[in-house]
Order: structure tokens, then C-alpha cells, then sequence
């Protein structure tokens, strides 16, 4: 699985893609406006109900927006709802493997770090993936740390193949590849791909990945555009919040959607915003960089005001209250009862959906451990609808 070394520059990125726009964006400046932005553009923007710009979503990162956090709240149910109804679809990640050889300084999956490393075979995975649908899950998240081996061989492929009679819809969070290396998966039946850029800030990135295909920047930034060509018919992006100032994380992933809706527009696009956990590593962002509830909050509903048609995706990285004040405010995706330990779903009793051991092979540990069940009656109670099934893929291919 090549990677040209023409990734390593990005005046070389591909003239086209999102990786050469990026290089020209002002974001430094951008996230310097949104921490002084005045309190009459912030309202003028309110009044106008929906963000136009960039730099309107950059006023209303800022604190003088913060201090309307109801009004903005007000909005982006109101968008939510008009794009989206009252629905919030639920998925499970299904961890493949914890081996890597990248060096990531902040992941628990980081090839220097001192777990169990285990790739779990085919037949487990069909296993877990039967006993998620028995707690009610229809759309499954297959996530595997960067390594070639089971790339190239043909074992994600066949984990697709399994787990769609139990799974209508799967998608998949894997190392970056080349467009042809994605296409076996799309003919495969996977329908979305998953991958976050961490920090879009160059310099915070080239210090976190020191070793490993995943210190290739603008490589990794371009992987939607390749997946797009593959065909898959839904794209995921996000940034690990935490790393870098949120503000400008924040403005990136939102540029970064803009251009997928603009130039991969038969493709449903959806934004994560994730936050640092605690795993191995003991890895301590600084506390400058970390993004507060409040301020969760207030991205979430300055990005439905720009994206009204983008999906928000929150995953069980956070705490159950928030998750809770969210669900009306403009997510549209949520994980529920996840492990993120390969295998992992062995060691839950399917009653109560509790781990019946520590998983010291997990990539990150989840805050949210509510079970499935009780995230859909979550959600039921506030007058909204959990889904677990939103598409038949005999819906793609009717004539």
C-alpha cells in the first residue's frame, strides 16, 4: 500500500484537493477573530438565524456568543429539525485489532505503548457483531488500528461481508489508502468511512506523529476525497479535541466539511467532535486546548447554524449529562454501549450490558457506559425517535 512521497509537502498535495485549500486558509487569524469577536456581529448574526461564512461560525465560537448560548441553542434545534427531524440514529464501534505501527503520542493504540495486542478473527467478529444486533443495532462501526497485514489481505473485506446479515449498515475506520484500495471494501458492502484528522494544526501534528504512514499530513487530510471516489456514500471527519486550541480545530473541521458537501455532494457527510479520554500513555493535554461542556455546546450549535445539512455525530467519549442536553440541540448520530478493546464485547453480560472485566487493550475509556437500551429510552424521553435502521442497501440498487 503506497504512499507517494509527494504527501510529505504540501505545495505538492494534489492542486484540487481539500489539503492545497487548507494551506490558504487564514485560520490562525480566523480563531484570533473568534476570541475577540464583538457582541454587535455576534447579534446580528442571531438575528439573521444561520451563519453565512466562516467567519460568522468564528463569531459564534467566541465568548460574546457564548453569552447567548440559549438563543444560538434555539437555532440549531430549529435547523436540526427542519433537515433532520426528530430522529438521532444509533451505531456501535466493533474494535478489529489494536495493532499499529504508528507512533501517536496521545493514542492508546500507539505502537510504543505496552497492551495486549490482539487482531480477533473472523469468526469473533460475526459473534459480536450478532450479539450488538440482539441489544437492538443495526449500523456498526468497524475500527482497527493502522497496520498493512489485515489491509491487504482480504480480512476487512470478509469482516464487512460477515457482519452485513446482521448489520445493514457498516462502516469502517481504518488507515488511510489509495482510492482502488478502498473500492474491495465499497463492493464489499461498507458504506461509510470514518477519518479524523486529530489537529489540523501542521506544526501540533507533525510532533504528535513522529512515526508511522500517519505523520504523512496532507496524505491523511485527502483520505475523504479517495474514499469518495471509491464510492462510499457517506464520509466522516472530526478533530481529537484537546490537542490543539479548539477554536481553530474547530474553524478547520468546518472548512473541511464545507468542501466535502461542495466537491463530494452525492455523499452524505457528517462531523465528530471527540475529546481527549484517558488511556495508555498517560498522555496530559494542555489545559488551554481543552474544550469545556459549555463550549461543546456552543460548537455543536455554531456548526448546525453554518452545516444545516452536515450530520453531528457524539460518541460515548462523553459524559451521559451532556449526551443527554444534546440529543435536542442538533446531534444526529450517537455510539451507545461501546467498548473499544478488540473483542471487547465478549466480556459484556447481555442483560445488563456491563463489562464483567477492565479491558486493558482499549483504545481510549469510554465516559458514557450507559447500555443501548438505555440510551434509546434516553432519547425517546425527550420526544425524539432513536433509530437504529436508516437505510436498505436494496434501496441503493432497486431500478
Amino acid at each position: 500500500m503506497s504512499r507517494p512521497s509527494k504527501y510529505h509537502l504540501p505545495e505538492e498535495a494534489p492542486a484540487d484537493s481539500f489539503s492545497a485549500e487548507f494551506a490558504r486558509l487564514p485560520l490562525t487569524e480566523l480563531a484570533y477573530r473568534s476570541r475577540h469577536a464583538d457582541a454587535a456581529r455576534v447579534e446580528a448574526i442571531l438575528r439573521c438565524g444561520q451563519a453565512e461564512s466562516l467567519e460568522d461560525f468564528a463569531a459564534l465560537l467566541s465568548p460574546a456568543a457564548g453569552a447567548h448560548l440559549e438563543t444560538l441553542a434555539a437555532h440549531s434545534q430549529r435547523l436540526t429539525q427542519r433537515f433532520f427531524g426528530k430522529a438521532v440514529r444509533l451505531f456501535a464501534p466493533l474494535y478489529l485489532s489494536n495493532e499499529c505501527v504508528n507512533v501517536c503520542t496521545y493514542c492508546g493504540f500507539s505502537r510504543h505503548n505496552d497492551i495486549p495486542r490482539i487482531t480477533i478473527p473472523i469468526e469473533t467478529v460475526e459473534e459480536q457483531t450478532a450479539k450488538l444486533a440482539r441489544q437492538g443495532f443495526r449500523s456498526l462501526l468497524l475500527v482497527a488500528g493502522e497496520h498493512p497485514k489485515y489491509v491487504s489481505n482480504g480480512y476487512v473485506e470478509e469482516c464487512v461481508r460477515r457482519c452485513l446479515p446482521h448489520m445493514p449498515g457498516v462502516s469502517i475506520e481504518l488507515g488511510p489508502m489509495e482510492a482502488e484500495d478502498y473500492r474491495p471494501l465499497v463492493v464489499a458492502g461498507a458504506e461509510a468511512l470514518i477519518v479524523y484528522q486529530e489537529t489540523y494544526h501542521r506544526p501540533t501534528y507533525e510532533v504528535l506523529h513522529t512515526a508511522g504512514p500517519k505523520k504523512y499530513y496532507a496524505w491523511r487530510m485527502d483520505t475523504p476525497e479517495r474514499g469518495y471516489q471509491a464510492g462510499f456514500r457517506r464520509l466522516g471527519i472530526g478533530a481529537l479535541f484537546g490537542l490543539h486550541d479548539w477554536r481553530y480545530e474547530a474553524l478547520a473541521v468546518a472548512a473541511h466539511a464545507r468542501y466535502l458537501l461542495r466537491k463530494c455532494w452525492k455523499a452524505q457527510v457528517s462531523i465528530s467532535l471527540p475529546r481527549m479520554r484517558p488511556a495508555a500513555g498517560g498522555f496530559q493535554p494542555d489545559p488551554s486546548f481543552l474544550m469545556s461542556d459549555r463550549e461543546m455546546t456552543q460548537t455543536v450549535c455554531a456548526l448546525r447554524m453554518l452545516l444545516p445539512h452536515a450530520g453531528v455525530t457524539l460518541s460515548t467519549r462523553e459524559p451521559a449529562n451532556l449526551r443527554d442536553g444534546l440529543v435536542r440541540l442538533g446531534v444526529t448520530l450517537m455510539s451507545a454501549g461501546s467498548s473499544t478493546e478488540p473483542g471487547g464485547y465478549d466480556a459484556f453480560d447481555e442483560t445488563t450490558w456491563a463489562a464483567a472485566e477492565d479491558q486493558a487493550g482499549e483504545q481510549f475509556h469510554i465516559a458514557d457506559e450507559r447500555p443501548p437500551a438505555a440510551i434509546a429510552a434516553m432519547i425517546r424521553a425527550q420526544g425524539y425517535e432513536a433509530v437504529w435502521k436508516d437505510h436498505d442497501a436494496a434501496l441503493a440498487t432497486a431500478s
